[in-house]
């Protein structure tokens, strides 16, 4: 998986390539846990994410978390697959998804 950073003043953008699973989710929970000191929205761009496992859920879900306490998050570009994932797991109802 690979990680495009994009900062503009408040707003951090983490674009997701490839798959977020087992073996990837520990470097964006590094990169979520490490980068959000003054970000105020984060925005995840899955446009280019093929798959998500359950270990990327919980690391999305603690992201969402982080952010509530200051500021907010968002999901875009969601393909099909992923957006299913999100519906049978309830976190289409969690997460704020365009």
């Amino acid at each position: 998986m690979t990680i495009n950073k994009i900062k503009d003043g408040s707003t951090l953008t983490l674009a997701l390539e490839g798959r977020l699973d087992t073996t990837t989710a520990p470097e964006l929970e590094k990169e979520v846990r490490t980068g959000l000191d003054g970000v105020q929205q984060l925005i995840m761009d899955f446009a280019k994410l093929d798959y998500i496992s359950s270990a990327g859920l919980r690391v999305l879900l603690s992201a969402q978390k982080l952010m509530s306490k200051q500021g907010g998050m968002k999901v875009i570009h969601v393909n099909e697959m992923v957006s299913e994932v999100f519906e049978v797991t309830g976190f289409a109802d969690i997460l704020d998804i365009e």
